[in-house]
């Protein structure tokens, strides 16, 4: 049941997809608020999209903007009393088969780490970069993974709603990226959907280890071995698996994304029979 107190907690408190919107609305209008405003000091800015940007690019241009928004974020949990929560270990888990999308994530992340030209990327850039992923991977699963799956479970969502909520609101937030990049509506439509197959797999392994920790720390080393992968490639075989990183994630997305309702409903359906036989 959701919580009907008053005030700054009770209102979040409440939860439903509608705050949880609200929310990570407000996350993304702070955001790209603190990443203007230091653009403004340093304007030539390189990004977590495949540019060959330098270090110093990276730092300013990701790095710095979305480390002062997980203060902001982690100042925003402590003031609605989530920190212990969110942090916690979840009570509802997860099914053998939901381990798929760790193992393809990883196994996509390790190939891409091992075919990566070091040499010409230097150092300091591969470290910037990895900086960066690190607080991007924390920053948007405390949200996504975080915030909006706690909240929809505070209004007693199922589990089918939580886990397309927090993937829906995650892929929509790239939607953004059509106006902040030149990357266009087309390649920004592509991320969309591949960003929702990816949320999905995140929820996922969110389940399937109980603990929030874990989709952040496959989400830090999701984007920094890609984009580096993308813009400094090295010859090695393995390489491929990142080249066709996004079919692979989204095609294991959708499929898992089906068996999650497939088995969900099946649970709800023996839980009703149950209830009804002992009633």
């Amino acid at each position: 049941m959701a919580d009907r107190s008053t005030g700054w907690k009770g209102f979040w408190n409440r939860g439903g997809f509608w705050r949880a919107l609200l929310l990570s609305v407000l996350y993304l209008g702070v955001y790209l608020l603190i990443g203007f405003l230091l653009g403004l000091m340093a304007p030539e800015g390189g990004d977590l999209r495949g540019e060959k940007g330098s270090a110093a690019d990276v730092f300013f241009a990701t790095a710095l903007p979305i480390i002062l928004t997980s203060a902001l974020l982690i100042a925003f949990a402590a003031s609605v009393g989530w920190l212990r929560e969110l942090f916690a270990r979840q009570s509802l888990g997860g099914r053998g088969w939901m381990w798929i999308a760790l193992i393809v994530v990883l196994a996509i992340n390790v190939a891409a780490l091992f075919s990566i030209d070091y040499a010409e990327a230097g150092l300091v850039l591969v470290f910037t970069w990895l900086l960066a992923g690190l607080f991007v991977g924390f920053v948007e699963e405390l949200v996504t993974r975080g915030f909006v799956v706690n909240m929809m479970r505070k209004a007693g969502h199922g589990e089918i709603a939580v886990a397309l909520a927090s993937a829906g609101i995650f892929a929509a937030l790239h939607l953004v990226n059509a106006f902040t990049t030149s990357q266009g509506i087309v390649v920004t439509l592509e991320q969309v959907v591949y960003t929702f197959a990816f949320g999905i797999c995140m929820y996922l392994i969110l389940r399937v280890t109980r603990t929030l920790i874990a989709p952040m720390l496959v989400h830090a080393s999701t984007d920094p071995v890609l984009f580096l992968h993308g813009s400094y490639p090295s010859t090695s075989i393995l390489g491929l698996l990142p080249t066709l990183s996004t079919y692979l994630v989204v095609a294991t997305g959708i499929i898992l994304m089906i068996v999650l309702i497939v088995s969900e409903r099946r649970r709800t359906a023996q839980h009703n029979l149950a209830g009804a036989a002992s009633s």
